[in-house]
């Protein structure tokens, strides 16, 4: 988690964009408000649990879940 950074984009395995690094808080990934989607999700932070974590590419955070799937994971405060 020390390797991830604000602004580095968070992908799924399949490498489709998730969102983008806010901050690190804990043992989760702060997603920024831009990338939170729509409808009653638009204007939430949400966030990703390290455990979905499979590695930290340059500026890219690869998750080890489908981008489809880790959404689903997300939590959203």
């Amino acid at each position: 988690m020390q390797n991830i950074a604000e602004h580095m984009e968070v992908i799924g395995a399949d490498g489709v964009h998730v969102g983008t690094v806010d901050k690190v808080e804990g043992n989760r990934i702060k997603l920024t408000k831009k990338d939170s989607g729509e409808g009653s999700h638009k204007g939430h932070h949400h966030f990703v649990d390290k455990g979905l974590v499979a590695d930290v590419e340059g500026n890219k955070v690869r998750l080890s879940a489908k981008a489809s799937v880790a959404v689903t994971m997300e939590e959203e405060k």
